[in-house]
């Protein structure tokens, strides 16, 4: 939870940051950042009074690049999409609520895409969003169920009509193959589908655009062919055959 709380914008966090991000007890955050200290996760940079991470947390991101051969995989071939169509396109994997990007391509005109940020390890909403949607539909019901779970307990009075939307895109997922969301409203629609790598795992993967609502449905029957077009694409150049199928 602690390291989890550092975010690109949070280089250094003081023990009452950290106990404000978590919810943790200030002695139990106390003790625990100085067992991160001692192990070398974390630094302390006397100057600050505050804390770092330490650069054994880029070790740890390149070996799981180096385990991790599908985005290295789908990178030329999402950029490709991307280019020609002049959309965004990502590859995301779970992470506690979160779809964390392990992959992304860029090139929409929007002015959302042109100023946010998204790399990989950028955070979205699993429940807000396609690639998370689709995420959820794909795996089997009793991991669904304990996500579901834990998006409820974060939501609060939220949930009902979250709830609602969530069941909507799980079914569009489940009954077509893919599913489509307004995430950043007024700025981008998504479509989102996911697959099995041949590491076993579960991944999404999106294509977002401009909203437009008058022109959504012909621009989700443009992108969502395209979009599990190149999930065939991917699943052979990982030599599989198409993994697309909810388990």
């Amino acid at each position: 939870m602690l390291l989890r709380a550092f975010r690109v914008g949070s280089s250094s966090l003081t023990n009452a940051d950290l106990a404000a991000r978590t919810g943790l007890p200030r002695p139990t955050v106390s003790r625990l950042t100085r067992s991160l200290v001692d192990s070398g996760f974390l630094r302390y940079d006397a100057t600050e009074r505050a804390y770092r991470l330490a650069a054994v947390v880029v070790s740890l991101a390149d070996a799981f690049h180096h385990a991790t051969a599908v985005p290295d995989i789908a990178l030329p071939l999402m950029r490709k999409i991307a280019e020609a169509e002049k959309v965004n396109v990502g590859l995301a994997v779970p992470d506690q609520t979160a779809m964390v990007y392990l992959a992304a391509v860029r090139h929409s005109r929007d002015s959302v895409s042109r100023t946010r940020r998204v790399a990989p390890g950028t955070r979205v909403p699993m429940e807000l969003t396609s690639i998370g949607m689709a995420w959820l539909a794909a795996v089997p019901a009793g991991v669904r169920d304990q996500f579901l779970a834990r998006i409820e307990e974060k939501a609060g009075g939220e949930w009902p009509a979250l709830h609602e939307e969530l069941s909507r895109g799980i079914a569009q997922a489940q009954a077509q193959g893919y599913c489509s969301a307004n995430y950043q409203p007024g700025h981008l629609t998504a479509v989102g589908a996911a697959f099995r790598g041949p590491d076993h795992q579960w991944y999404g993967l999106n294509i977002s655009f401009p909203h437009k609502p008058s022109e959504k449905p012909r621009d989700v029957a443009r992108y969502a062919p395209l979009l599990l077009g190149l999930i065939e694409k991917i699943s052979a150049s990982c030599g599989m055959e198409d993994s697309a199928e909810p388990a």
